[in-house]
């Protein structure tokens, strides 16, 4: 994925691909902060509790192509999780946030895996975040826990960010957008290579079948 140009562009009507992306994980870890940090470039110190879910959206230019994602940032509160079930289906790719000093945060990740597993599309894409690393003097979850973790689980993705500095919060949703462009790519040239093979496989049949039906009549005519 290194050689592929993309950046942040300005959010406008006009896109070539468009992928949802969810937002989940324990209440506090820095959901709707991180996710404003990089559509919105603001940080909010005081802390508000998301109610259901909120919107977002940011444009990713990738290889002259323009990527729009849609962000749903859900609430984690216990309490408001049937209200946002509705909201994985369909989503291309989810992050599972949880802050590296809150260790039950990380502990729950399974937890949201388990929703994920129950309610989402069998092919969606995982991110796992581990934010707030401008607290590092209070980390409870080391780099290589998380590491470990997504091997084990088969992230597509793990990184640490930070809300308050910005630290990777653009990234995060860089990455994303290539990711989700790459497997497009690969999905439309499986397509094409299926196409192509079918279309040998039907001529094949069709040739055998006129083959059959010139000896037919001939046989016929004798």
């Amino acid at each position: 994925m290194d050689d592929i140009k993309c950046e942040i562009i300005p959010d406008g009507p006009n896109y070539d691909l468009n992928f949802k992306i969810i937002v989940i994980g324990d209440a506090g870890v820095g959901k709707s902060c991180l996710t404003k940090r990089a559509t919105k470039n603001i940080f909010e110190e005081e802390y508000s509790t998301t109610i259901g879910f909120e919107f977002y959206s940011l444009n990713v230019k990738i290889n002259e192509k323009t990527i729009k994602l849609q962000i749903w940032d859900t609430c984690g509160q216990e309490i408001y999780r049937s209200l946002i079930s509705s909201f994985y289906k369909n989503s291309s790719l989810a992050f599972i946030v949880y802050s590296i000093d809150n260790l039950d945060s990380f502990n729950n990740i399974e937890s949201w895996l388990n929703e994920i597993k129950l309610k989402a599309n069998t092919d969606i894409k995982l991110f796992l975040i581990g934010n707030k690393v401008d607290l590092e003097d209070k980390r409870q979850v080391k780099f290589l826990e998380g590491k470990k973790f997504i091997d084990e689980f088969h992230f597509n993705f793990f990184i640490e960010t930070s809300a308050k500095t910005g630290f990777n919060a653009k990234e995060v949703f860089i990455e994303a957008a290539k990711v989700l462009y790459i497997d497009q790519l690969n999905y439309i040239d499986r397509s094409q290579h299926d196409g192509s093979l079918n279309d040998i496989i039907l001529n094949e049949h069709n040739q055998t079948n006129q083959e059959e039906n010139r000896k037919n009549s001939q046989g016929c005519c004798k």
